[in-house]
């Protein structure tokens, strides 16, 4: 009988090496509103890591938690979507969970997705508390 290794994923460590090699390179008109987004998630706790993840920049909780199977990355916080090139759109997964009542998260997804669309640096700073304040509440709720 053939035991299954257990898969270690009680922490994650972050790369920002890997996402600064990526912001280098990127090409967008709002490269600079995404990395002040990006500053302002890492920023909002000092357990969120940061990855490359859907060929983009996202960010998750690197703090221990129990044991899950991987494919549900209940880790995961957010993910940026640059398909735009008129905004960042910042992906809330499991966004339907928060219920935000500031109007900053759009969609009605089955899957429970919610998205934040960014146009303009002053979107980002008219948004920056309701940011934080959504990613922090999504922090309380995760289920270490």
């Amino acid at each position: 009988m053939v035991k299954s290794k257990a898969i270690d994923n009680t922490v994650k460590l972050s790369q920002p090496e890997v996402v600064n090699e990526y912001m280098k390179k990127f090409k967008h008109p709002l490269k600079d509103v995404a990395e002040a987004l990006r500053q302002i998630i890492l920023s909002t706790d000092k357990k969120i890591g940061e990855e490359i993840f859907y060929n983009a920049p996202s960010f998750f909780y690197s703090g221990k938690m129990r044991p899950f199977n991987p494919k549900e990355y209940k880790r995961l916080i957010v993910t940026f979507n640059f398909f735009k090139k008129d905004c960042i759109r910042i992906i809330f997964l499991t966004g339907a969970k928060l219920n935000d009542r500031s109007g900053l998260l759009q969609g009605d997804y089955a899957d429970g997705r919610r998205l934040a669309l960014f146009y303009s640096m002053e979107d980002v700073k008219k948004n920056e508390r309701i940011m934080q304040k959504l990613i922090k509440k999504w922090l309380k709720l995760l289920d270490k």
